[in-house]
């Protein structure tokens, strides 16, 4: 896995051992940075469910700001720390080692431009996610929240919570959807 743009270009980064995390393919990934282009620039950044950081990274690379990296790992955590100092973000990163339910509660300080979240695919994270990002201090009617799911994840709820879906991408096994505040 590589940085694909930016300041970082062609840096590789280390995934966490085991079969814990998915990392996001270049091809995806390049496709996904494509799509949020206009939208990192001096940014605020939010990278839940982190894995190896290499989303977050990717939008530093490309002109963000600054990038939370939320994820409950040990082994993430440490990988994201390794790539973080690797690519020189460490003055731009704050790194959270904790739930990302308990992040979004309260230990994102600044309000979020972007915010992406890919977590593990069917066990209804992204549904509990959103319910606390409705709410939560750091999101508002103009940040652009991204979600990883499988193809079979069902996002007809997120209406109900006050989202409105703006664009769904699809891919051969897997989705981004893209959504806002109503």
């Amino acid at each position: 896995m590589r940085v694909i743009a930016g300041s970082a270009r062609r840096l590789l980064l280390k995934t966490p051992s085991g079969m814990d995390t998915r990392p996001t393919t270049d091809r995806i990934k390049e496709t996904l940075f494509n799509m949020l282009m206009p939208y990192l620039s001096g940014a605020i950044f939010v990278d839940l469910f982190s894995g190896s950081g290499g989303i977050g990274i990717e939008a530093l690379s490309r002109g963000a700001r600054k990038a939370y990296f939320v994820d409950s790992s040990p082994k993430a955590i440490a990988c994201i720390s390794d790539n973080v100092e690797h690519t020189h973000f460490t003055d731009k990163a704050v790194i959270l080692k904790q739930d990302v339910f308990s992040a979004i509660r309260g230990s994102i300080k600044d309000v979020a431009d972007v915010v992406f979240l890919d977590p593990p695919y069917n066990q209804e994270y992204d549904k509990r996610a959103l319910e606390l990002l409705k709410d939560a201090p750091f999101v508002d009617e103009d940040t652009l929240i991204v979600v990883e799911a499988s193809l079979e994840t069902d996002f007809s709820y997120a209406e109900a919570l006050g989202f409105a879906v703006e664009k769904e991408k699809c891919y051969k096994t897997s989705k981004h959807m893209f959504i806002r505040r109503a």
